[in-house]
């Protein structure tokens, strides 16, 4: 496959941020990842919104979507003693549908999970990831460093 545009990338974001998003009308949610995604949004390709149009052959991203779709609930298996992800996993591939809501829908429920934090100032959010060992300062000017892992960004091919 290849990136989205980014200029597409760019108003999607932005419609998202100024809540002009609010005012298109979404797709029926997916038989694969139970997602709806908007049908049209001004100043962008309608083409790049529905994930199917996107591909030259359609059954190739069936077969793609289905074999990702089986991953995914694989993948969520390993949190079947976790109460929270256990919830989290009952959206998506072969669960609820998640459909999106204005922002006056939304429960922030899921940043009060005791590993999400939000809104942290530099001094906890330093102080968290020296103490869990997952990242260390590196200079005089305090900079964090942290590994990410091996692919990290919008695609695998993704360099620093």
């Amino acid at each position: 496959g290849k990136r989205m545009d980014i200029n597409a990338t760019r108003k999607i974001v932005a419609d998202i941020l100024d809540g002009s998003i609010n005012d298109v009308t979404f797709s029926a949610p997916d038989k694969y990842f139970q997602l709806s995604f908007p049908t049209t949004l001004p100043g962008v390709d309608s083409n790049v919104l529905d994930p199917t149009l996107a591909w030259k052959d359609l059954s190739a991203y069936q077969a793609t979507a289905q074999k990702l779709a089986a991953l995914y609930k694989v993948n969520f298996l390993k949190f079947e003693t976790d109460d929270f992800m256990k919830n989290v996993a009952t959206f998506g591939p072969g669960g609820h549908a998640l459909i999106y809501r204005p922002p006056t829908g939304i429960s922030l429920d899921f940043f009060e999970h005791p590993c999400c934090k939000r809104n942290m100032s530099y001094h906890n959010c330093r102080r968290d990831i020296v103490t869990r060992k997952e990242g260390f300062i590196c200079d005089e000017n305090e900079a964090i460093v942290v590994d990410t892992g091996k692919f990290t960004g919008r695609c695998p091919k993704d360099r620093y």
